[in-house]
């Protein structure tokens, strides 16, 4: 390895922790005596996560505690390296759940099959919150999750949402935390190529990525005539000027955007 290369890489790893660390610091995402359910598909994404978390309580010596969950759709074509997950999870000390499913996806023949399954993976991690005493749930979205999320809402479901920092839910007994939401997926490849981390040993046929890379797509044309567009995109989501909205009078567009969101993302 050159030096240009190793002056690289300690950039980006730098970068990686600065960003993640940044996050749990400015939306409160972390406090002490947390139990903290991490969703672990084997993505680049999800592994990543898990690897940041598992350095800050192995450096920082932060009060908090984590559970690496992966949750086994056997009805589903795809398999990622849970030995891999599980030798790491071992060496940190880090309680590794591996929870099999089967999934009935002509129930509903409306919705895709990536739909159905992203749906019941993401409900099973909510029972085994409950189960294994966890307060919040941490899943791997990231910067370009957000904005190309924004950008569906807006042109498929005509409202103003997207995936928040932190989301309370079930009367504030569960709450998904999002530590990766400052980093692009350009940062985070990179991290991952560093790291090693092991890629999935077979991807999902039915993964649904239609929408999402065309909104990828459609930010990539935005930043060849402004080049800060994508960071400029996401800060947008918090600075709403709503009163210079063409609003329809009588009403609210937060609490309309809220609502046709929840309602769009319900089975």
């Amino acid at each position: 390895m050159t030096k240009t290369e190793n002056k690289s890489e300690k950039r980006d790893t730098t970068q990686f922790y600065s960003k993640l660390s940044k996050a749990i610091k400015d939306y409160d995402l972390i406090q002490g005596g947390d139990a903290i359910m991490v969703g672990v598909s084997g993505g680049k994404d999800s592994m990543s996560l898990l690897y940041g978390l598992a350095m800050r309580l192995q450096y920082r010596h932060e009060n908090f505690t984590i559970i690496a969950v992966h949750i086994d759709v056997e009805n589903a074509p795809y398999s990622i390296d849970t030995y891999y997950i599980k030798d790491f999870c071992d060496k940190h000390n880090i309680r590794f759940i591996i929870d099999k499913i089967n999934i009935d996806f002509e129930i509903d023949s409306s919705k895709s099959h990536c739909f159905v399954c992203s749906w019941h993976r993401r409900k099973r991690l909510f029972e085994l919150s409950g189960k294994y005493n966890c307060n919040k749930i941490a899943l791997g979205h990231h910067l370009d999750d957000a904005i190309e999320t924004l950008i569906i809402n807006m042109c498929y479901h005509n409202c103003i949402s997207s995936m928040p920092a932190s989301l309370k839910i079930f009367k504030g007994k569960i709450e998904l935390i999002r530590p990766l939401i400052l980093l692009t997926n350009k940062e985070i490849s990179e991290f991952a190529k560093i790291m090693n981390f092991p890629s999935e040993k077979e991807t999902c046929p039915w993964d649904d990525k239609t929408k999402r890379s065309q909104a990828a797509e459609i930010i990539k044309e935005i930043e060849k005539r402004f080049k800060p567009a994508r960071k400029g995109i996401f800060k947008a989501m918090s600075k709403i000027y709503t009163e210079y909205l063409p609003v329809e009078k009588g009403k609210s567009p937060i609490i309309e955007g809220l609502n046709v969101y929840h309602n769009n993302n319900k089975k």
